[in-house]
C-alpha cells in the first residue's frame, strides 16, 4: 500500500497532460495483463473435427499449404 501512496503523490505532482499518459499506460498494462492470462489458459479444443468435411478433398499436407497461402 505504501508504493500506491507514493504513487499517488509523485501523479498529484504531474501537468494534467501526463497524468492523462500514466493513465492510459497503467490500461495498456491491465489490457497486456489481461491477455497474458488469457493466452495462458489452455486450448479448448473446440474446433476439433472442424475440417473432417475436407479429409477426402486434401491430404494433411494439402491443408498445411493452404493455411499458409
Amino acid at each position: 500500500m505504501r508504493e500506491a501512496k507514493k504513487l499517488e503523490d509523485i501523479i498529484k505532482e504531474l501537468p494534467e497532460d501526463l497524468i492523462k499518459e500514466v493513465e492510459d499506460f497503467a490500461l495498456f498494462l491491465l489490457e497486456k495483463r489481461k491477455r497474458e492470462e488469457t493466452e495462458k489458459k489452455k486450448p479448448t479444443l473446440s474446433w476439433a473435427g472442424g475440417l473432417s468435411e475436407f479429409k477426402d478433398k486434401y491430404t494433411s499436407v494439402e491443408l498445411q499449404h493452404k493455411a499458409l497461402e
